[in-house]
């Protein structure tokens, strides 16, 4: 995983903004009423920390990328960052009042160990987020039309929502919630399924790059093929019809929510 996320780091904030709306739904569940330290788990770069850091609510961002680590440590040096993982958090017990993660649960070793960790760092009665995608709902990606071993491989490395959950609940988290997302239109955050509603997006590389299935998972001669036949679903309009076929309503990612209450 370091090793994935120092090669994408690379040119990782071109494409990786912070989205308004995610940073506004994190916040509402995170519900910072306590001051003190929140943690950002899996942070990068930091460009959800950066958003959700202030003087009341102060955020460590931990990460197993160094490279990441010191691209935040360049925008925002007024952050405390730290070199760590989910299953060995650099912080000591009962000390956070709060925890966010987006898009790290799949690359996470161990679930149950890294949400053991989370929940020995936690004080009680604080809330923990994450912003992630489910296999299930992955399944219901257009993407899976054009480049299907890629959707595979990635779907085989997310963990389903029940996998989650158990991991959870063994680590002493006990109600725990989701909220759908569906990818919306001026989304900022150029993550896999940015290009649900504009499909041409995918015909950038620099797009690509920033996405793990594309520059990591995927089989080059696949992604080419693919993109080629995209391009030409898109001039005839061909696309529309592709995008149909894969309406659904399990949302395209989803807010998981819990408490550590003792």
């Amino acid at each position: 995983m370091e090793a994935k996320y120092d090669h994408i780091g690379k040119g990782y904030n071109d494409t990786r903004k912070a989205d308004p709306f995610i940073v506004e739904r994190l916040l509402y569940h995170l519900n910072p009423i306590h001051k003190g330290w929140y943690l950002d788990i899996g942070c990068g770069t930091g460009n959800y920390t950066s958003k959700l850091h202030n003087k009341e609510t102060t955020f460590i961002g931990v990460d197993p990328s160094q490279k990441m680590l010191d691209k935040a440590k360049i925008n925002h040096p007024e952050i405390t960052w730290k070199l760590g993982t989910a299953e060995n958090i650099p912080t000591e017990s009962n000390s956070i009042e709060g925890v966010i993660g987006t898009l790290t649960l799949h690359h996470w070793n161990d679930l149950q160990k890294g949400f053991s960790e989370l929940f020995r760092v936690m004080k009680n009665y604080t809330n923990i987020v994450f912003f992630t995608a489910t296999p299930e709902q992955m399944k219901g990606y257009w993407l899976n039309h054009y480049f299907p071993k890629m959707m595979e491989d990635s779907m085989q490395q997310m963990p389903s929502l029940e996998k989650i959950s158990k991991a959870m609940e063994a680590a002493g988290f006990k109600d725990i919630f989701t909220e759908r997302y569906f990818i919306q239109p001026d989304l900022k955050d150029h993550f896999l399924y940015v290009g649900k509603q504009n499909p041409s997006m995918y015909l950038d590389a620099t797009i690509r790059n920033g996405i793990s299935s594309f520059s990591h998972l995927a089989h080059q001669d696949e992604v080419q093929k693919g993109l080629a036949q995209l391009e030409k679903d898109i001039a005839s309009g061909e696309i529309k019809n592709i995008i149909k076929s894969y309406e659904n309503r399990t949302g395209d990612y989803l807010f998981l929510l819990s408490q550590k209450e003792s």
